[in-house]
């Protein structure tokens, strides 16, 4: 808004300073092409500044979270002042200067006269448009600067703004209730989708409360009422202690279900396109990692999502872990990963080195059709129930050394479950 003001004002001067020359120097000022050039040339580079400017501006990325000041306003000089009054007075002394002594010397002494009149008062409206241009240029610093100072305000405000709810929704995932930590997620969750620059630190957060100690229930669902009211299967006992015996310990099955959404909020966000095959408008970028060592991780679904630098190094998987179609754009760690379910790898796509060594896999294995494109280390490994390579392919080497098989493996065609 700023620039097009100032070209409005320069135009308006344009104007004034048109109307103001008689008529009878017209042909003075066209045979002064040395001046007009450059003035030509000045105007057509501010135009071109200012369309190039505007461009630019529009192929900002519209975002909600604040945005720094995007550069430093260097103090005005001491010497800008003088040195520009120093530039106006020199103008309209060489404009009067240049005027007077192309004045002709034909016709009496009146008419030259008046022609040296109007020679002074066009040089005097010269310096007077280059005062006001001088002016103007001063006012656009101002108003830059007044821009500046607004834009640095909005963007402390926004920045406390985010690091209160930030701090908020980390103190709800310490609550020892089941629907205030499901709040602290989702509060995380929409402050990374708006806000991109904070968006690993808050995915830090979350893999963080995935580590924390937890052990799973063999009871996944409450009995009935009418179970308990016939001596049916007692509850199962909360296995975590708030440390104050006035309020009620977690109970493991609220818990699951906090740990569960935690991992469908991470899954939704890595996923690259729907399964449509278009942009998905919630997709975090692939500079996400994550570090999700030593946690325990249930019914993990993360089917073609886009992992970069994805470390599971001794986490523990409890019920299905699917990774089918996902593609790792960095190292993939799993080394002394613990699968007590089936893990399904068919169709992965693993870029760099694939780390299992020591893994441990107690149910079905499926790799089938998946691409290592990297070194695959499974040395240590331990495979409980069958193994399905069909259709894999390792562009790098291979290591299975001291791995166990105590199932059957399958290097045909992958079957289907």
């Amino acid at each position: 808004m700023s620039v097009a003001l100032m070209a409005v004002g320069g135009l308006v001067l344009l104007s004034v300073v048109l109307v103001l020359v008689p008529r009878s120097w017209w042909g003075v000022l066209a045979s002064g092409w040395p001046v007009l050039a450059p003035v030509a040339g000045g105007v057509a580079a501010l135009a071109a500044g200012v369309v190039l400017w505007r461009r630019d501006s529009v192929e900002h990325e519209v975002s909600a979270a604040p945005t720094p000041p995007d550069r430093q306003v260097q103090p005005l000089r001491s010497w800008v002042v003088p040195v520009g009054l120093a530039v106006v007075g020199a103008v309209t002394w060489a404009a009067v200067t240049w005027l007077q002594g192309s004045v002709p010397v034909m016709g009496d002494g009146v008419q030259r006269a008046q022609l040296r009149v109007e020679s002074i008062r066009t040089g005097l409206t010269i310096g007077a448009a280059v005062t006001a241009a001088f002016a103007l240029l001063l006012a656009f610093r101002r108003q830059q600067l007044a821009e500046r100072t607004q834009q640095a305000t909005e963007y402390d405000a926004g920045e406390k703004r985010v690091t209160e709810l930030y701090v908020k929704a980390a103190e709800q995932l310490g609550s020892d209730k089941a629907p205030v930590r499901l709040a602290g997620l989702y509060a995380l969750e929409r402050l990374a989708h708006d806000n991109p620059t904070h968006r690993q630190s808050i995915v830090e957060v979350i893999c963080a409360y995935l580590r924390m100690p937890y052990t799973p229930t063999t009871d996944e669902f409450a009995p009935e009422p009418d179970e308990q009211s016939a001596g049916g299967p007692a509850l199962a006992e909360p296995t975590a202690s708030t440390g104050d015996s006035g309020k009620p310990a977690v109970d493991s099955r609220e818990e699951r279900q906090v740990r569960l959404a935690a991992q469908r909020i991470l899954a939704r966000h890595l996923r690259p396109t729907t399964p449509e095959g278009e942009t998905h408008p919630l997709y975090w970028g692939p500079e996400v990692t994550l570090d999700l060592s030593e946690a325990v991780l249930t019914d993990l679904n993360f089917t073609y999502c886009h992992l970069h630098k994805a470390t599971f190094t001794k986490a523990h998987f409890t019920g299905a872990a699917r990774f089918d179609g996902a593609m790792f754009n960095g190292a993939a760690r799993f080394n002394k990963a613990i699968f007590n379910g089936a893990v399904r790898f068919n169709g992965a796509r693993l870029n760099g080195t694939a780390w299992f060594n020591g893994a441990k896999f107690d149910g079905e294995a499926w790799f089938g059709g998946a691409k290592f494109e990297g070194t695959a280390w499974f040395n240590g490994a331990k495979f409980d129930g069958e193994v399905w390579f069909g259709g894999a392919k390792f562009d790098g080497t291979a290591h299975f050394d001291g791995a166990t098989l105590a199932g059957t493996a399958y290097d045909g065609p992958a079957r289907a479950k």
